[in-house]
């Protein structure tokens, strides 16, 4: 039987705000995989999915679902029920990783640096108010592509509480200034540090997915000993979490205090035409078929 032998699900879409990101994520790697032999199909995701897969009973599922449900175990726990091998990240890696204060509190015993948190009041007003001064960051605890992260800069105006969904549960950190670096890692070995640049105030939604919406430097020109603790760390998130295929980590460097912070880990980063992964994947020497057969021939339930 041939490696790529029997149908390959690509689901995509779901109904939180990275629907669409995750659309573009599966139809670049669904395209890859196609080029590569493998028999795929396209699935969009609702709440009929179980069904659906049990209708279809495919050899294999590629997750390029993002955000919450995809990205934070619970499909992952649906398809281990179902007995369907998927790609990147198990139950627990997926959960812990979305979770952003659980990141930190797993990773922190590992030498990992992280930004300072910071205590939030939220008064039944819905204002905010924190005890502390200098830049913050508040964003919601378990979102990713960068939606709903608010900059509120030393006496800057503090955004209020219904500025994001009802029930959503915010985090507050120190805003780190410098550079920003990402490190992918594919199956556990990192692949080289990006330095990205763009016009907006951080690396944003716009600037993640837009077209020209940033600029990357790749391998980063920043120090060897910089340079090298990035790699180290990327590597060693994507073990302690026990992640599979594919991960990236996400970094801010100071040039000028010289520090290096995590800001978080990926376990389902995109994969779009626009994308970090498939970038570094290419740096490497590997394209974007090599690596679509990469990550499926390592599909697997928990």
């Amino acid at each position: 039987m041939s490696k790529t032998s029997g149908l390959t699900a690509f689901l995509m879409g779901g109904w939180t705000d990275e629907a669409e990101v995750s659309r573009n994520t599966a139809k670049a790697c669904f395209d890859a995989a196609i080029a590569a032999g493998w028999d795929c199909e396209l699935i969009e995701v609702d709440r009929d999915i179980a069904n659906r897969l049990m209708q279809i009973r495919p050899a294999r599922v590629f997750n390029a679902l993002h955000g919450q449900m995809g990205e934070d175990g619970n499909i992952q726990g649906l398809l281990n029920l179902l007995n369907i091998p998927y790609t990147h990240s198990g139950v627990m890696a997926s959960a812990i990783a979305m979770d952003k204060p659980m990141t930190k509190k797993v990773l922190a015993k590992s030498g990992i640096h992280f930004a300072e948190d910071i205590a939030l009041t939220i008064h039944p007003d819905n204002r905010i108010t924190t005890e502390t001064s200098g830049a913050i960051v508040i964003k919601p605890r378990n979102t990713g592509s960068s939606f709903g992260v608010s900059i509120v800069h030393d006496g800057g105006e503090m955004p209020r509480a219904d500025h994001w969904p009802q029930g959503t549960k915010l985090i507050a950190e120190r805003f780190i200034p410098g550079r920003e670096l990402t490190v992918s890692v594919l199956h556990g070995e990192p692949l080289t540090v990006t330095e990205i640049s763009q016009d907006n105030a951080f690396y944003d939604y716009e600037a993640k997915y837009a077209a020209g919406g940033s600029q990357h430097q790749l391998p980063a020109d920043i120090d060897s000993t910089t340079f090298a603790t990035a790699m180290a760390w990327a590597a060693l998130a994507h073990k302690e979490l026990e992640c599979r295929g594919v991960s990236r980590s996400d970094f801010r460097f100071d040039d000028d205090t010289g520090a290096l912070v995590m800001l978080e880990i990926n376990t389902q980063p995109g994969m779009t035409s626009t994308s970090l992964v498939p970038e570094q994947a290419q740096f490497k020497g590997i394209s974007m078929t090599e690596l679509m057969t990469s990550l499926l021939e390592a599909a697997q339930c928990d």
